[in-house]
């Protein structure tokens, strides 16, 4: 399996084995602390050379350097010191990671000339490498060169910074929140024969190690509070559905909850509107969405956040059967509102309508925030390089936006309206479960808007970016676990203490 990289912190030094990795500005100059690593002045006579200008991400090496006893100096561009944020540091930390193939101890000189890094930057460099060095591999027996996959030892990796007692405090943090970003691609990588309904629920019952009170519903229990719209979705499938609520009691007992609820589908066939074949595959991932919220729950939890907050994930598998809902079913929700299922493979909605309910009557939060791999729609539309930001309030969704913004989970605005919500009435029901062919992220929002009430809401169709988006300096995953940086982000800002 991928090995994990053992990460610490350390005074500047000059190492004398190993790989030595430096950072360099745009304008090609190197610190003092960087240049006491390169006695023979190596990079001087390499930087023009290979035209290296200190680009951002970009990497130069240098093997056995001259006058040294370490294995390998490799430089990383930072571009403009002046536009270096907290991403940045997090992308330059995946930079790194991609260079540290076999090495089992590298040292990361991180000192700049003419700037200062701070404790926090450290401790995003050091998130970065572990995001970028995730990789789901637990199922190979062999290596890719035919070797058996026995665990590689990990790398050694010791960040050199100017307050290692800082960069150690603030990495507490990011590593809180690297372990719910590792837990949510887990959970969208396994494979659907091993993660069902039932193992999901234990996933999210293994929260109570960090403090996390989790209750988990059975089917017996869903039926008498009458949630027909979700048992609805499972009941072609012989593995029995599970909604898992998860509660963090970290803020004031007189304070109202907030609320994330997340679309727990473990596979999707489509049930009697069933999908193609061509890359039905991936509907293990149909789960992305109860995948973030549990990684995020983690992360509060493990960080201690001053918030309560309960995270809700409706389970069950999408399946084709004797006893599978047919197009035409109409339900009854646990809000007594009933609805047509005119396509069975609209089964997200159904699961997140009555989720949204329980959550809303339960513990009547301060807002609710879905996340939903929910539609091929909101790909045509954006993409996979933002996610679809639905909201019945304007300042939950500018906070999102921004924390959107400053962790690069990207969320674009889309429309909700009237016009909009007329085409889910039915004839025959209070609503159908899907809208027609235009529009349809936009319609199965308005489907969701119909289960919240006043209460603040907002909804993030993430099915572009949960699960096969393109990957980046701090992820190589098919899973990505988008959303746990993004809403751990908007707790932090607005909703602690």
């Amino acid at each position: 399996m991928t090995s994990t990289p053992s990460i610490s912190f350390a005074k500047p030094g000059t190492p004398k084995k190993g790989s030595v990795i430096v950072f360099c500005a745009e304008d090609g100059a190197l610190s003092d602390a960087a240049r006491a690593n390169d006695p023979g002045k190596t990079m001087d006579r390499a930087f023009p050379v290979a035209d290296f200008t200190g680009k951002f991400g970009s990497t130069l090496e240098v093997l056995a350097p001259e006058g040294t006893g370490i294995d390998r100096l490799v430089a990383v561009g930072v571009g403009k010191v002046s536009a270096l944020d907290d991403y940045a540091w997090l992308k330059l930390g995946g930079v790194i990671a991609s260079q540290l193939r076999k090495s089992a101890e590298v040292a990361v000189i991180l000192d700049l000339a003419g700037a200062s890094v701070d404790g926090a930057a450290a401790a995003g460099v050091a998130a970065g490498v572990l995001l970028r060095s995730y990789g789901f591999d637990k199922y190979k027996t062999k290596k890719d060169n035919g070797d058996k996959a026995d665990d590689k030892k990990a790398a050694k990796v010791t960040i050199h910074c100017a307050d290692p007692a800082a960069a150690k405090k603030a990495f507490a943090d990011a590593e809180a929140i690297v372990g719910g970003v590792v837990l949510a691609r887990d959970l969208v990588n396994e494979p659907a024969n091993v993660l069902g309904p039932v193992e999901f629920a234990a996933q999210a019952k293994e929260l109570e190690k960090l403090g996390v009170k989790v209750e988990i519903l059975t089917e017996k229990e869903m039926k008498k509070l009458g949630m027909g719209a979700l048992l609805g979705v499972a009941q072609g499938s012989v593995r029995p559905p599970r909604l898992a609520v998860m509660q963090w009691n970290g803020g004031k007992a007189k304070d109202k909850p907030i609320a994330f609820v997340g679309k727990g589908v473990v596979f999707d066939s489509g049930g009697v509107s069933i999908k193609p074949a061509a890359g039905m595959e991936d509907m293990k991932g149909d789960m992305g969405g109860a995948a973030a919220v549990t990684g995020l729950v983690h992360v509060l939890a493990a960080r201690k956040a001053k918030a309560n907050v309960v995270g809700i994930i409706g389970l069950v598998e999408n399946m084709v059967d004797g006893n599978a809902q047919r197009p035409g079913d109409i339900v009854t929700s646990m809000s007594g509102q009933t609805i047509e299922v005119l396509n069975t493979d609209a089964e997200g909605r159904l699961v997140l309508a009555d989720a949204l309910w329980y959550c809303n009557q339960r513990f009547e939060p301060k807002f609710m925030i879905d996340l939903a791999t929910l539609t091929g729609a909101v790909m045509v539309a954006l993409g996979q390089t933002h996610a679809g930001l639905f909201s019945n309030n304007d300042e939950l969704a500018e906070r999102l936006t921004a924390s959107g913004t400053a962790t690069q989970e990207k969320l674009w605005r889309m429309p909700l309206g009237s016009d909009y919500d007329k085409l889910i009435d039915s004839k025959n029901a209070d609503m159908k479960n899907i809208g027609g062919r235009y529009g349809g992220s936009i319609t199965a929002a308005q489907f969701l808007q119909r289960f919240v009430k006043d209460t603040p809401w907002a909804h993030l169709d993430i099915a572009g970016t949960a699960m096969g988006s393109p990957t980046n300096e701090i992820n190589q995953s098919w899973g990505s676990g988008y959303g746990v940086r993004l809403l751990d982000r908007l707790v932090r800002d607005h909703y602690e203490g």
